[in-house]
This record gives C-alpha cells, sequence and structure tokens, in this order.
C-alpha cells in the first residue's frame, strides 16, 4: 500500500506507473489502483517467493525512492 506524504510530488507518477508496466510485464503484477480519495493505491504482486522479495520489489518503486509516499507491504492470503 502506497500513502501519499504531505508535498508528494505529482512528477513521480509517470516513473511508478512505469515500474509498474514493468512489474506487470515479469509476471509479477496482479492489479494496481489509486483510492477515490487521491490519498495514495496499492498493488497486489504475484509469483514472491516471500515477504522480504515483496519488500525488496516495493523498496524500487520510484515512489519509495523519492520519499514521496510512505509504502507498506503486507503479506494477504487471498481466495
Amino acid at each position: 500500500m502506497a500513502m501519499r506524504r504531505p508535498g508528494f510530488d505529482e512528477a513521480v507518477i509517470a516513473p511508478h506507473i512505469g515500474f509498474l508496466d514493468e512489474l506487470r510485464a515479469a509476471g509479477r503484477l496482479e492489479m494496481t489502483g489509486g483510492f477515490s480519495d487521491r490519498s495514495g493505491g496499492a498493488y497486489v504482486l504475484i509469483n514472491v517467493a516471500s515477504l522480504d522479495e515483496a519488500e525488496a520489489i516495493a523498496a524500487r518503486d520510484p515512489l519509495a525512492l523519492t520519499g514521496t509516499s510512505q509504502l507498506t507491504v503486507y503479506e494477504w492470503n487471498t481466495r
């Protein structure tokens, strides 16, 4: 989950979308979307071996690299 921080820079959205496109092309992204109140969004990773690996992937997200959003990774048991 990505939550925008005060002073969020809209310029990071395009690199973030590029990052998500790369994950999808690699078969690692199931779905993504923003919250209707524009406070942030979330994406669901697939084909990831561990929580540590998911956290490492999220750490490469431009939202995290620029510090404009707080990214939190949750392990989610879906059905």
